[in-house]
């Protein structure tokens, strides 16, 4: 079996169970002007334990199909946001 792909990318939404959406950027030279070029590509994601919130940035790498759309799992989380936390009171 081949190598696998990693990327590390930011997650855009942790909104489903066990999985979050992972957006990459990979930078690539025009072939004729040599301008530098941003290309974007979302992944689903699969996330056992539900550790990763929207905005971490994390590593992925691909596994089997884990359903339709899902293909890549989480290795690690390489940082966390700073985002606002909530917390409920009750």
């Amino acid at each position: 079996m081949g190598k696998q792909k990693e990327f590390i990318g930011t997650v855009t939404s942790d909104k489903m169970q066990k999985t979050v959406v992972v957006q990459i950027m990979q930078q690539r030279k025009h072939p004729k002007y040599g301008r530098l070029i941003k290309k974007y590509a979302s992944f689903k994601a699969h996330d056992e334990k539900n550790t990763a919130k929207t905005g971490d940035t994390v590593r992925i790498q691909e596994t089997r199909p884990l359903s339709k759309d899902k293909h890549f799992r989480i290795l690690e989380i390489i940082k966390k946001s700073k985002g606002k936390s909530i917390e409920i009171k009750e």
